[in-house]
C-alpha cells in the first residue's frame, strides 16, 4: 500500500502524522511511505531521516494525495486540503467531526474513508489513539493555565502552589477521565488545591485511591458545580463523550459566579467544547475574555509540544496504520473491532452512531 503524510496546515500545528521508525517499520513490511517535503520540521524531524528510513520526499502535497491511498495525519482536514480529497482514499486522523457538519457532508459526497483516531475504542472502553495526546492536553491545562492566571496575562495574579502562609490556587477540573487525572497530577505538583468532579463514582473512587487523598473528589452535579465555580481560580474542561459533542455543562449566566481573572481552560474544545461560552482559539491567539473570565480554548494543544506529541502520537497510532496496510482495510475492520469503530464516513454514509446523533443525521454501521 502507498502511504502518505502530509505537512499540517493548521494554524501553528507542528507535529507530524509519523516518525522515522515508523517509516521504517511500513517499508520493512513492503509499503512504499511518502512524505511531503518539510513535513517534519516542526517536531525536528530532517527530510534526510525519512529517507534514510525508506521514505520518498514528494515536494507537494497535492501530488502526494493524489499518489496515497492511505493519508495518515494528525489534524481534520482544512479547507486548502478539501480539493485532494478524492474516492476510495483513506483518511486517518484526528477528526472530532461531531461540531463539523460541513467536513462530515464533504466527505460522504468525496467518497473518503474516515477514521478519527479519537473513535477507535477498545471492547473496554478506552481510546488508544486518544489516550496519548489526552495525556499531553491534560498536563499543558494546568502549564497553560498559570500562565494565563499571571496578572500581566488579565488574570487574578494567583501564583498555584502559593507560598508559606498564604492559600494555595483552586483548581477543579471537570471530568476525571485521562485529561482530567493528568491535570490533577500537575497541578497537585504545583501544590495547587484540586477538586475533580466527575459523574462516575467508581472513577471517583479510584482517583481517590491513587491520589491518596491529596485531591477533593465531587459528583457532577449542578450544585456542586455552582460551589467549585465560587472558589476556582483555574476551571478545566475535561469532559469526553466518544464521538458525540461534549455537553455544555458551565452556561453563561454561571460565570457570574467565578471571580474576575479567573482561567478556564476548556480542552474539550476540539469536541464543541463544555462550556456554553467557548469557541475555537489558535496557538497565535490562544484566549478571549467574557464576563471578566479568561478563556483559553484552543483545539490543537499537544502541537505546541510537537516532538513530545508527535512521538508520542506514532507509538500507538503505527500499529493500526500498518494493520490497515498489511490486510487492507475490509480485512483489517473485521479482524479488530476497535479499528472497526474508528471508522467515522464510508462509502458515502456516516458510519458512527455518535457523530450521526451530534448532527442530527443518520447513520449505517461499517459491515465487513
Amino acid at each position: 500500500m502507498i502511504i502518505g503524510v502530509p505537512k499540517e496546515i493548521k494554524n501553528r500545528e507542528f507535529r507530524v502524522g509519523i516518525v522515522p521508525a515508523g517509516v521504517k517499520t511500513l517499508t520493512a513490511a513492503g509499503h512504499q511511505v511518502l512524505i511531503e517535503k518539510d513535513a517534519g520540521s516542526g517536531s525536528d524531524i530532517s527530510d534526510s531521516e525519512y529517507v534514510r528510513a525508506g521514505a520518498e520526499i514528494v515536494p507537494a502535497a497535492e501530488e502526494l494525495y493524489r499518489r496515497a491511498e492511505l493519508i495518515v495525519k494528525v489534524k481534520e482536514p482544512l479547507p486548502q486540503e478539501y480539493p485532494f480529497l478524492r474516492p476510495g482514499m483513506i483518511l486517518y486522523t484526528y477528526l472530532h467531526l461531531a461540531p463539523l457538519p460541513e467536513l462530515t457532508e464533504l466527505l460522504r459526497h468525496r467518497g473518503v474513508t474516515a477514521i478519527g483516531y479519537e473513535t477507535v475504542r477498545l471492547d473496554n472502553g478506552y481510546l488508544p489513539l486518544l489516550a496519548p495526546m489526552s495525556e499531553v492536553a491534560g498536563r499543558m491545562s494546568i502549564q497553560v493555565g498559570a500562565h494565563f492566571l499571571e496578572k500581566e496575562e488579565g488574570g487574578r495574579g494567583i501564583l498555584l502552589g502559593g507560598v508559606p502562609g498564604v492559600d494555595h490556587g483552586h483548581v477543579t477540573i471537570i471530568g476525571g477521565g485521562t485529561v482530567g487525572s493528568y491535570a490533577a497530577r500537575v497541578a497537585t505538583a504545583l501544590g495547587a488545591t484540586v477538586t475533580v468532579l466527575d459523574t462516575d463514582l467508581h472513577r471517583l473512587a479510584y482517583l481517590d485511591d491513587i491520589f491518596a487523598g491529596r485531591i477533593n473528589t465531587l459528583m457532577s452535579n449542578i450544585h456542586n458545580l455552582e460551589q467549585e465555580l465560587r472558589i476556582c481560580d483555574l476551571l478545566v474542561g475535561a469532559v469526553l463523550i466518544p464521538g458525540s459533542s461534549a455537553p455544555k455543562l458551565v452556561s453563561r449566566e454561571m460565570l457570574s459566579l467565578m471571580q474576575k481573572g479567573a482561567v478556564i481552560v476548556d480542552v474539550a474544545i476540539d469536541q464543541g467544547g463544555c462550556m456554553q461560552t467557548s469557541r475555537p482559539t489558535t496557538h497565535s491567539d490562544p484566549v478571549f475574555m467574557v464576563d471578566g473570565i479568561i478563556h483559553y480554548c484552543v483545539a490543537n494543544m499537544p502541537g505546541a509540544v510537537p516532538r513530545t506529541s508527535t512521538f508520542a502520537l506514532t507509538n500507538a497510532t503505527l500499529p493500526f496504520a500498518l494493520e490497515i496496510a498489511d490486510k487492507g482495510l475490509f480485512t483489517a475492520a473485521a479482524d479488530n473491532t476497535a479499528l472497526r469503530r474508528g471508522i467515522n464516513v464510508h462509502d458515502g454514509e456516516i458510519r458512527n452512531r455518535e457523530v450521526a446523533e451530534s448532527q442530527g443525521r443518520k447513520w449505517q454501521p461499517f459491515v465487513c
